[in-house]
């Protein structure tokens, strides 16, 4: 009989300790160590291991003819986008998200359409019961879809089940955490266990062609929960984000063997379930508040898709000893970095202010290219100047001042015409690749000076409370109300109809 080991695994990391202490060495995370029997996964002494020889293989030259991996669409556009045009026979994807953001409800929806279209789809849940999950199929308007449902969590049950008839060409385990399997003695749930569960369950695709999601539970910081080993263990990972407060939805993917790790789907949820977003740019800019200072338009590439995003700055002077710089939807040290070549180069004096920045509608920007128009949106709440309501802009910002060209400029001008803005503000040596898009105006800057100049040009006094206050020495090079023509070139489809 094998001696019980028991040993403290790190939640977070998966690695493991002979005796408990607070602080994990590996990952530095504090009481994360839980006591756990692995006898199952430890190796047994070499004196008891078998003594047989290995086999040999055949080995193989690099040239040769290579076969393109099969894939099967899942009826979903933005989903087979981002999955780099469909699944991949074999292959096991995880995908994490908050609770509540519609994981199980996208699943549903792409094991319905499967079926739907004669393929064999299976739905194993180990959190819900079947009827709970019947129930979410009747309110998407699924229930008539042929989908193979199970409410088990027993992972050697499950393969056995799967194994008989045909092959099924979507599985889903939602969630992985709640698998266990009889070779550890671990809890469901514990490092030890998602592991050897998951190990099986990706053993059983590979070997049967059959392409497994698994879903798997977040951390506080939006992290998948359980051991950094699972996502290198499967073939793609895969992120659903967004606001629980609002109805966008985007599927990221972060991982990606077998396609683009650049790529974005987007969701609206409805009551019906997820409706796919065609043109993502119109519904991120569909409650624009015009005429308000501290907005942009910006114009991003994600993966091989232009999108237009607001970006919403406020700048207001402060009562703290230090400043609050808040963000959301843009990485903190780019920002830090554009105040400070703002104060250095610019004259704008931000010390003494508090600043908050957002990206509209939950998307995460992660491309320099937004250094311009966050920029212009952070003078524009200083100096109190609304910018063009038909103007976007692009560029990357030095540490010198000067503005430099990015990638795929033309792409981003095609898609600002299409949603009908008239005027862009790009990088001086970009003008080259923007060639001669019709209907729009483009506005060079070599440097960040003269575009902070001209917004301050159309400043105006703020309220009465705050002219005690000091706004920034920019806010003293002019101030002049936008004019009526500047407040009538918005697009009619952005214009907010009040009353």
């Amino acid at each position: 009989m094998a001696k019980t080991t028991l040993s403290f695994v790190c939640q977070n990391c998966g690695a493991a300790y002979g005796r408990w202490q607070g602080k994990c060495e590996s990952c530095g995370e504090w009481n994360t160590l839980a006591e756990e029997d692995t006898t199952g996964a430890t190796s047994a002494p070499v004196s008891l291991r078998s003594k047989r020889k290995g086999r040999t293989f055949q080995l193989e030259s690099l040239s040769g003819k290579s076969i393109e991996a099969p894939r099967l669409s899942s009826g979903m556009t933005e989903l087979d986008r981002v999955t780099g045009g469909g699944f991949v026979r074999g292959s096991v994807l995880l995908v994490g998200g908050d609770p509540g953001i519609g994981k199980s409800t996208l699943l549903t929806q792409a094991t319905s359409i499967m079926a739907r279209a004669g393929h064999r789809a299976v739905y194993i849940s180990g959190e819900e019961a079947v009827a709970q999950v019947r129930l979410r199929a009747e309110r998407l308007g699924l229930a008539d879809a042929p989908v193979q449902l199970a409410a088990e969590t027993s992972v050697e049950d499950i393969i056995s089940t799967l194994s008989e008839g045909a092959v099924p060409r979507l599985i889903v385990i939602d969630s992985i955490q709640t698998m266990w399997t009889d070779t550890v003695e671990s809890a469901p749930g514990t490092v030890t266990q998602v592991r050897a569960s998951a190990q099986k369950l990706i053993r059983f695709a590979k070997k049967s062609g059959a392409a497994i999601i698994l879903v798997g539970h977040v951390t506080k910081d939006g992290q998948i929960a359980g051991p950094r080993v699972v996502e290198h263990m499967v073939d793609a990972v895969l992120s659903f984000e967004g606001e629980g407060s609002q109805q966008f939805r985007i599927l990221r993917a972060v991982k990606n063997r077998f396609g683009p790790t650049d790529e974005i789907g987007v969701f609206e949820m409805t009551g019906l379930g997820l409706r796919e977003v065609t043109n993502p740019s119109e519904l991120f800019l569909s409650e624009r508040d015009l005429g308000s200072p501290g907005t942009a338009v910006f114009a991003g590439i994600e993966g091989t898709r232009p999108v237009l995003v607001e970006m919403q700055a406020l700048v207001a002077p402060t009562s703290l000893g230090t400043p609050r710089r808040a963000v959301v939807g843009w990485d903190p040290s780019r920002l830090s970095m554009v105040l400070a070549v703002l104060e250095a180069h610019c004259g704008v004096k931000l010390s003494g202010h508090d600043v908050y920045l957002n990206v509209a509608g939950g998307l995460r920007i992660n491309e320099p290219a937004a250094d311009l128009a966050a920029a212009a949106a952070l003078v524009s709440s200083l100096v109190n100047a609304p910018l063009p309501p038909d103007a976007v802009y692009f560029g990357e910002i030095s540490l010198s001042g000067a503005v430099r060209p990015v990638a795929q400029t033309s792409a981003r001008l095609k898609e600002a015409a299409k949603l009908g803005f008239a005027r862009v503000v790009l990088p001086e040596r970009a003008r080259g690749e923007a060639g001669g898009d019709a209907g729009l105006s483009l506005n060079t800057v070599g440097g960040l000076t003269s575009l902070v100049a001209d917004i301050a040009a159309r400043g105006t006094p703020r309220a009465r409370h705050n002219s005690g206050r000091d706004d920034g020495d920019v806010s003293d090079q002019g101030r002049r109300s936008p004019s009526h023509a500047e407040k009538n070139a918005t697009p009619a489809r952005f214009r907010r109809q009040d009353g």
